[in-house]
């Protein structure tokens, strides 16, 4: 039976193979969801402007790279959840994929079980953030400011255009500076503890994030590898 919180939550899938998109759309139709299909690149960017509230990736498209199409969404929408859907084998994508901006990746062949559970996590989650009571308290660290009631980061006035993934990575940094994260823990703090496992997200969103506070001024480095057990804000950045 559907469930009638998702019922005005939209998935866009933007896969060429008609036997996964079918099934996907299936399966979460099933579970409540709004779901659209898109068989190419440029269609699943246009279907895109008609609204969606999550978007499921094939990464191998017959008119243009997926990994383009990651990267454009990204760029039209910051927290928009992304989820990528690869071929085994293709880790050097997925990684790049990461890196992009896309939230999430699963490899095919896809199990449509564990296809609703990431979607369900992800909405979830953008929901929470929706519903949440807003915090006044801007965190300030340096020349660094989080604030959580926009959730906005800025260095030197200058807004970082972080990801919502991103966001709440900083945002837990920035509000226990000098406290050590396992992998881990960052992963259940941010992502939730059904990603259990999946530590190499991290890394990737890391590395993403420290390139966004270089680009802005605050330092490549003011999130710090504590080599063997996990990451941390600087104490007393420069």
């Amino acid at each position: 039976m559907p469930d009638p919180q998702h019922t005005n939550q939209r998935v866009l899938i933007i896969e060429d193979d008609v036997d996964i998109a079918q099934l996907a759309d299936l399966h979460l139709r099933a579970d409540g969801y709004d779901v659209r299909l898109a068989a190419e690149g440029r269609l699943g960017l246009e279907e895109f402007e008609r609204g969606a509230d999550l978007v499921l990736l094939d990464l191998g498209l017959p008119d243009m790279d997926g990994l383009e199409v990651c990267q454009v969404l990204r760029e039209r929408d910051a927290s928009l959840p992304i989820l990528l859907m690869t071929a085994r084998g293709e880790e050097s994508d997925r990684v790049l994929g990461l890196e992009l901006g896309a939230d999430d990746y699963l490899t095919k062949p896809v199990g449509y079980r564990e296809l609703v559970a990431r979607v369900r996590a992800h909405l979830r989650r953008v929901s929470a953030l929706a519903e949440a009571p807003l915090d006044p308290g801007v965190v300030r660290v340096d020349e660094l400011e989080v604030d959580p009631r926009r959730r906005r980061a800025t260095s030197r006035g200058r807004d970082l255009g972080l990801t919502a993934r991103e966001f709440d990575l900083l945002l837990l940094f920035a509000s226990n500076q000098g406290i050590v994260f396992t992998r881990g823990e960052l992963l259940e703090e941010v992502w939730g503890a059904a990603y259990s496992g999946y530590e190499h997200t991290v890394n990737s969103h890391i590395n993403r994030l420290r390139g966004k506070l270089a680009a802005g001024g605050a330092g490549k480095e003011l999130i710090e590898t504590v080599w063997g057990v996990g990451y941390r804000l600087q104490d007393e950045p420069s």
